[in-house]
């Protein structure tokens, strides 16, 4: 019997099972296709999934894989009324002040290689059927390709597979939302014409907009827009030439050749749970949104982390099954607010009308170089894209405030002469950082407990990223600010962790 049993192999479930295994927790992860995906939709790598990528050593790969698209342009009426030069944001917020361009084929395949380096390898077209809940353990129903069924047992059930989720359905768990009347196109193409070849571009012509993301100096590209008249009402048909190419047309845009299309309808749902006993929604399976900002994929993956962990402490014996609660009132918190602040940004993009269209035209870029110009405005519109916002302040697992820190948030990123505090993060587990000087008290109960203590030798730029001298900072396995105390005292740290009954280091299980 496996601990977990993983439903789909997209970039969330292939995360999920990385995480899983490095935590020593035994997965099964199942696809019912036959590879990686050869098309992709998500194009976007957001900076906190690619530092959470450094727990793995993946974050290097990813980013050489990947190709920087540094600054932002908007374009409305045929010119460019705005730039947003994104490393000018301010390169004290993280290591990756870009957005990442790595299509999801490619990162697919990234994935595979690093779980299968781990042992672990996809079981291909491999189908679920059907499963039960039996109360200390699921019961899955298996498909091969072959047409043979078998039994599978894990202790928990992972559903990652996707907005049709078999599993969401079988479970009878709502999907409330609707769908946009446009029908999205992707194509993947190459151009010439393009100024500021390399860069990100948004063009809004009319309702008609499409958004450009290179992902190589010499032309090559993703164009995504929508289709919005009469063809929408029959996508079937369509192809590139049918598409609105007034907006692709103002940015100067010459396609020279279409290597990839298709087209979809984009949902904004969120499942009325994301826990239903042992069993677990995460990615599309779970919330479904517009494209607007690249946040889709990271989401899922962000979800599968956040799950991961939890599972490895309660399997371990570490923490009670209380603690998997925390999943669904986390994630499924955040995926209800950004599926309300993509909708919002879709709706100004595609509205119809007067105002609306002197709103996108004018207004749009007029805001954006205002915030570009607006240092702390500048950089909330980069953590918010980029996901280093995100906090879990309501959680029942934070508790506590040190300077301007509180406990919920990501900790600050602070690099000293190449050097960062967040290469400690590389570890996954608990751990403790004070900035400046420990006390001995804290250094032996973390001793004991196999608790990482990192100490940093204090300096104003630690003080300017909002930490406070000789305070305690717990972070979760996640990276997360679990607690924080400005005291520093080892007794506020250990009530932490036995009010809640956790027991960092310590493990009841006898195959490890």
């Amino acid at each position: 019997m496996s601990d977990v049993l993983i439903v789909g192999a997209g970039p969330t479930g292939l995360a999920h099972a990385l995480w899983l295994t490095a935590q020593g927790v035994k997965v099964r992860i199942i696809d019912r296709t036959s590879g990686p995906g050869t098309t992709s939709r998500a194009m976007a790598v957001q900076a906190r999934t690619l530092e959470l990528y450094r727990q793995l050593d993946l974050s290097d790969e990813v980013v050489a894989a990947g190709f920087q698209n540094r600054a932002m342009n908007i374009w409305a009426r045929g010119k460019r009324r705005a730039r947003v030069a994104l490393q000018d944001i301010d390169s004290g917020l993280s290591p990756y002040p870009y957005i990442l361009v790595y299509p999801q084929d490619l990162h697919e395949k990234t994935l595979v290689a690093k779980l299968a380096s781990l042992g672990v390898n996809v079981e291909r077209e491999t189908e679920l059927v059907d499963f039960q809940d039996k109360g200390d353990h699921v019961e899955a129903r298996l498909r091969s390709a072959d047409g043979t069924e078998k039994t599978a047992s894990a202790m928990y059930l992972s559903a990652c597979d996707g907005a049709s989720s078999t599993v969401r359905k079988q479970l009878g768990i709502g999907f409330e939302g609707g769908t946009y009347r446009q029908v999205f196109y992707v194509a993947d193409v190459e151009l010439s014409g393009l100024e500021h070849m390399g860069e990100a571009h948004i063009a809004l012509n009319g309702s008609d907009f499409v958004a450009v993301l290179s992902y190589s100096d010499d032309g090559k590209a993703r164009l995504i827009g929508t289709v919005q008249d009469e063809r929408a009402r029959h996508p079937e048909s369509l192809t590139f030439e049918d598409v609105g190419q007034e907006a692709i047309a103002s940015v100067g845009i010459k396609v020279e050749k279409v290597n990839w299309f298709s087209h979809y309808r984009v949902h904004h749902r969120v499942a009325d749970r994301f826990r239903e006993g042992r069993v677990f929604l995460m990615g599309d399976a779970g919330h479904v949104h517009s494209p607007a900002g690249g946040q889709g994929m990271n989401t899922g993956i962000l979800d599968a982390i956040n799950l991961a962990w939890k599972l490895a402490e309660v399997i371990h014996g570490r923490a009670p099954d209380a603690l998997l609660d925390t999943y669904a009132d986390e994630r499924q918190a955040f995926a209800r607010e950004l599926v309300k602040t993509t909708d919002r940004v879709f709706s100004l993009i595609t509205a119809d009308g007067g105002l609306a269209d002197i709103m996108r035209s004018y207004g749009v870029p007029l805001i954006a170089s205002a915030v570009y110009k607006v240092g702390p405005a500048r950089e909330l519109l980069f953590k918010m894209v980029s996901q280093t916002a995100l906090t879990y302040k309501d959680s029942t697992l934070s508790e506590g405030t040190a300077g301007d820190v509180d406990a919920g948030e990501r900790l600050p990123w602070v690099s000293i002469d190449g050097r960062d505090n967040f290469e400690s993060l590389a570890r996954i587990g608990w751990q403790v950082h004070v900035y400046g000087t420990a006390k001995e008290d804290l250094k032996a109960w973390c001793g004991e407990r196999g608790v990482v203590l990192r100490e940093f030798t204090w300096t104003s730029a630690y003080e300017k990223a909002g930490l406070r001298q000789d305070a305690l900072y717990l972070l979760r396995p996640d990276t997360w600010v679990a607690f924080a105390d400005p005291t520093g005292s080892v007794e506020t740290l250990d009530s932490y962790f036995a009010s809640r009954s956790y027991r960092p280091g310590v493990t009841d299980r006898q195959d490890l």
